[in-house]
Formats: structure tokens, sequence, C-alpha cells
């Protein structure tokens, strides 16, 4: 039974570590007992991978486009006619219009060290565009930024003796399934779990006591906390003293919300934000769970920054979590290049559609990402990747929305066909991800392309260093054990940051930010009221699709809309019926679902699912970028509905 180690590299907050074994002649991806953090389970993605990787959706071959934008009209050709054209390509960009018309798109489709970054020492050498990698949780950490310093929080092992779990905003038993069981052990203990959502989320439905307030005022219920907290005196007067900053200042924005103010906002009564007070005060230590998706609003960098500083005023080091990978000391410059060559220009990629359409890019790189799918401004997006002046790459594993609008199309291995390290981000066990099995058909994977382009284009040595050394050089010193241990297989832990660390100006939990006034907002977090008539739509994860990944072996993702029975009775709406979602940016055609899992006047669909007449649910989303960290306003955003014949 011949095992290999390896390592799911999703975007995804558990980061599984697994053996692919041969049993009874089967091949089998298990879960590695090694890994205490991630052993005992697999979700539904990671059974799927190995069907994934033998999927009749795969890019097998080099394809050449001998049909017009958007298609699948292509042409299978070499692999060196297809990186001569490449290459050709961008030295026509260079020539004509500077290296600044070459962009390259990338995001978490696969987060490995040299899956992601490694490629980018081609661009950074070319000093092409890039994004700012602010579609998914860039505002939180700059929200967190503000405060703490750097934006990490809880590693799982420092979670437990916890008496009190509070998910706000963070569906764990979907999004987390490792997290979640961690929670569930300490609850057998005597812990508490809460869980915070607009909605009546999987974690609301299995928590101790969970709220429901309005979408967009989470500042004012946190601000309702910690007015009970101050004004109560159950705050911890030592730890305040001794690590924070701004106290005071604090203190008098929380005195204008109280309780019942808060309730008037937020919908929630009085009681209910009362005992999520008394609970917080009651049972330490907590831990605070703060989701992606409530950053992904107008209001949502606000939103993380207020619902962090309450373990601050309960005497807690960093207590909460949001993502951990700033507390790691890996060097990513040391694979991405950039210690050597920058690119010249960083574009928002929320509102890369906008530059897009404009035409101000000429060739496009496009790897680890869907963007045809998951970036907002879709009918933008489409138009510009549809005109003649732009030549598109594709460098991917499977066909997709995105392989419409491609050029050339290049075939990528999946992760279980290639060796790499993946950083998690939410604990800190690292191990080397061994190939598990051969690549299927022509695939290569990300470090021999970029070798071949650099060769092609004339790149200095650095560009194609050997990807093991450069592996070396970016961990030294961040993981406890050598890398030579790491290379034969062990599961290292990453070095960390201490808990009690604050690189801030004053070296404290600025309650009230310095950082944030030089960088013009507000030092302390404001509520930012949502306007528009209409549903406020929420989209989110669901158990089978990391993104746009797994649609080949689950089918799509359903086409689907919760309403409120009260609305849906009211529009004269029936379960399972069709209906329009529909704004300024567009419209959706999606089959009703008539649930009391959404309150009224709130809407949600499955994230990123392609509607009944194959339109992108991101057609309806803007490319409005948040005022903090640029980040999306996803779950901001305003909707009517129809009926199919109805004008609305």
């Amino acid at each position: 039974m011949p095992l290999v180690r390896t390592v799911c590299p999703r975007d995804c907050y558990d980061t599984c570590h697994l053996q692919v074994v041969e049993k009874a002649g089967l091949t089998q991806v298990l879960p590695d007992p090694s890994n205490e953090f991630t052993s005992g389970f697999l979700c539904a993605r990671g059974v799927a991978d190995l069907k994934r990787a033998f999927s009749k959706e795969r890019i097998l071959y080099p394809h050449s486009r001998n049909k017009g934008k958007p298609s699948l009209g292509f042409k299978r050709i070499g692999w060196s006619e297809a990186l001569d054209v490449v290459a050709e390509k961008i030295t026509e960009t260079i020539r004509d219009y500077g290296p600044e018309a070459l962009l390259h798109v990338e995001y978490a489709g696969n987060m490995g060290l040299l899956a992601w970054y490694y490629p980018q020492r081609l661009w950074n050498w070319l000093q092409a565009t890039m994004t700012d990698y602010s579609i998914c949780s860039k505002s939180g950490h700059a929200a967190l930024s503000l405060h703490y310093g750097l934006s990490y929080g809880r590693l799982p092992e420092e979670m437990k003796g916890s008496k009190l779990f509070v998910f706000w905003g963070f569906n764990a038993a979907v999004s987390s399934p490792h997290f979640w069981a961690l929670a569930l052990r300490e609850r057998n203990k005597g812990a508490l779990i809460i869980a915070i959502d607009p909605r009546k989320s999987e974690t609301v439905e299995r928590s101790d006591f969970s709220i429901n307030p309005r979408p967009g005022t989470d500042v004012a219920l946190a601000y309702g906390v910690m007015n009970i907290l101050i004004s109560e005196e159950l705050y911890d007067r030592d730890f305040v003293e001794k690590y924070t900053f701004g106290f005071e200042e604090l203190k008098n924005e929380a005195s204008k919300w109280p309780p019942s103010r808060v309730s008037e906002v937020t919908g929630v009564d009085v009681s209910s934000i009362r005992r999520l007070a008394e609970l917080y005060s009651e049972k330490k230590p907590s831990v605070t769970f703060i989701g992606l998706g409530i950053q992904k609003s107008l209001n949502g960098a606000q939103a993380v920054r207020a619902i962090s500083l309450i373990p601050a005023l309960l005497g807690i080091h960093r207590g909460f979590y949001y993502s951990n990978s700033r507390r790691w000391l890996a060097n990513i410059a040391k694979v991405t290049g950039e210690e050597i060559s920058k690119p010249k220009r960083i574009v928002s990629q929320v509102a890369l559609a906008e530059h897009i359409e404009r035409g101000e890019f000429k060739f496009i790189f496009v790897y680890n990402m869907n963007p045809a799918l998951t970036l907002p401004g879709q009918e933008k997006l489409r138009r510009g990747l549809a005109r003649g002046d732009v030549f598109v790459v594709q460098f991917d594993t499977h066909w997709n929305e995105t392989s419409m609008y491609a050029d050339i199309v290049l075939p990528a291995t999946t992760y279980l066909e290639k060796s790499d390290v993946v950083l998690p981000y939410g604990h800190n066990y690292v191990a080397f991800s061994q190939r598990a099995i051969e690549p299927q058909g022509e695939s290569r994977d990300e470090t021999w392309l970029t070798c071949e382009l650099a060769k092609r284009l004339g790149a200095p040595e650095w560009v194609c260093r050997d990807p093991i050394q450069v592996l070396r050089e970016a961990l030294e010193g961040a993981i406890e054990g050598t890398f030579e241990d790491l290379l034969s297989g062990k599961v290292l832990r990453l070095k960390t940051r201490p808990l009690d660390a604050y690189q801030t100006p004053s070296g404290k939990i600025e309650l009230y930010s310095t950082t944030a006034i030089k960088l013009g907002h507000s030092p302390l977090p404001e509520m930012e009221y949502m306007t528009g008539k209409g549903f406020v739509l929420l989209n989110s994860a669901t158990p089978k699709y990391t993104h746009t990944q797994f649609r080949d072996v689950y089918g799509p993702i359903p086409a689907i809309v919760q309403i409120n029975p009260e609305d849906a009775k009211e529009l004269g709406i029936r379960d399972g019926e069709e209906v329009v979602l529909y704004n300024e940016n567009g419209e959706v055609s999606v089959k009703a679902q008539v649930v009391d899992k959404v309150p009224r006047g709130v809407l949600w669909s499955p994230r990123q699912l392609v509607d009944l007449n194959g339109r992108p649910q991101n057609i309806l989303v803007p490319t409005t970028t948040q005022k903090i960290g640029g980040g999306p306003v996803f779950n901001s955003v305003m909707v009517y509905l129809r009926k199919p014949n109805s004008t609305g």
C-alpha cells in the first residue's frame, strides 16, 4: 500500500494534509493523522479531488483559438508552437505598448508557493502590471492592521480550553469543517457556541445561541456589546491600561450606542444584545471567528475593526481569528522575485473589469483563477476580454468560462500531479506536498512553464532558479526543523509571531488608531449605513464547491435564490418558480426557494452561480471598492425581484 503525503492547496481555512494510497487496486485519498488539526475526516471537495484530476473537463493539451470570442472554438497545437506564440506576443506588446500593457491575473485556485508565486518571477522581471489581490480578504486584513499592526489571530491549539466560540459572519460548519469540529469538541467539555449571521446558516442552526442582525449593521452590534462591557465595568481594566491605547476615545464612542439604539439599527432585540455582552464577560477565555464574507460589503472593513476590539476589552491577546497568514515568518518575496524586480503598476482586482474594458492591457495571462465568473462587473469584463486588440492566455487544469475568451489555452497539472509547499492560513502545520499521480495528457506545472517562457524571452538566470532552492530560501528560519526534514516527508510547524506583539506605532492595541488617522480614515470604527431600495442579496460558500471548482464532479452550482415566505407571498412567488433578480448592472434568472432561513428584505444565493440562461451571478455586482483595503462589496448588492414575463 504505497503512501504519498500531499497537501490540499485550496483556498480554504483548513489546508488538509492527505495521504494518497493504493488499496485493493484503487487509489484513495485519506486524511493524514500527522496533522492533528485536519486528521479524522475530509470534506466533500477533498473526497472528490481524484475524480477531478481524471475529469472529462480537464485541459490535456495546448490549444489555439480558431473561432471568434466568446466560444470554445479551438484547435490542438504542440507545446513548442504555443510557447513560441506566447513569447512573440509578449515581445510585441512590450515593443509596441511597454511592459505595463502586460497583465497577469491570478488568485488562490492553488495556494502552493510554486503554483501561485513562482510564476511571478517572470512577470516581475518583465515589470508587467499585476493586481492588488483585493477580491477576497484584503479589506479585513487592512482593517485589523489599523488596530493590531498585523492581522493574525489565534491558532487552533490556542483555542483549546476556550469557554466561548463566537462565529461572527463565519459559517464554519460549511467553510471550515475542522474549525467547526474543534468547537464541537470544546462544547463537549462545556464551552458555548454563538453564531451571528443575518440568515439561518448551518452554523446558526447548530449553535447554542444565535443573533440575526440586519445585513451591514455589525458595527452597531459590536458597539452595543462594548457599550455594556464598559458602562457596567465588565471589561478587564488592568489589561486595558497595560496593553491598549485610546480607551477613553473608544469609551466615548461606545457610550453613543446604548442597547435601545443598537436594537433600532440592527433589528436585534435588547435582551439578545445584553445576553451577548453578558456571555462575552462570563465565558472567558473566548475566541471570535470573523468571517471573510462579513468584510465583503460596503461596511465590511469597519465591521471587522469593531468586532476585533471586543476581545481586547475582555483582556484577551488577539482573541479572534480572521486569517493567520501574517503570523508566519516565511519570505514570499524570495519566491516572487520581488526582492530583485517589482511591477511598475498595480491595479485593483475588484475594479479590474473597468481597466480591461478600456483596453489598457494588450496581453493578459490568467492562471489559478476563473475571472470570467468570479470578478465583479462581468458585463464590462467580458466585453474587455472579447476585444480584438487583447490577447488572452489561459493556463489552467479545466475548461471554464475564462476559456471562452482565451486565444491560447495551456494545460496545467492539478496539485496531485506536482510537488509543492502550501502555507495554510488557519493552522501552522506544514509538509512537503508530494506528487501522487502522473500528469494527465501533456499538462505541465507552473515552474516548467515559467522556465520555458524565460528561455524564449532571454530572462536572466534568477527568473528560472531551481524551485527547491527557492523554497529553501523562502522558508529559512520560518519552520521548526530543517528544510531537509520537510523534504523527507516530516510534518513540521511554522514559526509564529507572538500573540502579545502589536506592530502599531504605540506597540499596543490601538483602540483609537493613529495609523488610521495618517491614512485618512476614522481612528475608530464607523457605522456606514446602507442605502438603496430593493433586497439585499447575500451570497456565500456551499459544501461541494470551492469557488467555481468541482462543478465537473458535482454538477452546476445550484441556480437558486432563497426568499422569506412573507416576501414571497407579497410578490406572488411560489416555491420552485423561476424569478429574475435585477439591478442597474444586469439580471439573472434563478429558481426561488421559499424558506424562513432569510429575513424579510434579504435574499441569499450560492456564491458564483451561473443562472438558468448561462449568465454569471456577478453580473449584478458593481466594481465599487471599499475605502479601507479596496475590497469588494458582494454582500451589499441591492437587487429587485420579478417574474420572467413581468417588467418589474
